[in-house]
């Protein structure tokens, strides 16, 4: 397991973030400054964020609804 990091510290960047939030790049960095997701700085001053805190920050987001079930309310 040389070189990987383990699940819990695994990294993501904010273009991986922001597809899994379906939000464009920039919003995952106005997130970052107004504290609502952790982010860490890498020596070269870009933003990495954990993959475990973006994971449960997903799953507090409700699953959007598929057309039939809009269809039948």
């Amino acid at each position: 397991m040389a070189g990987r990091l383990p699940e819990a510290d695994e990294l993501l960047t904010p273009a991986e973030v922001a597809a899994l939030f379906r939000v464009d790049p920039k919003t995952v960095t106005r997130w970052a400054k107004a504290g609502k997701l952790t982010s860490i700085r890498t020596l070269g001053g870009h933003r990495r964020y954990r993959a475990a805190e973006v994971r449960s920050l997903l799953g507090d987001i409700p699953a959007p609804r598929d057309a039939a079930e809009q269809a039948e309310a």
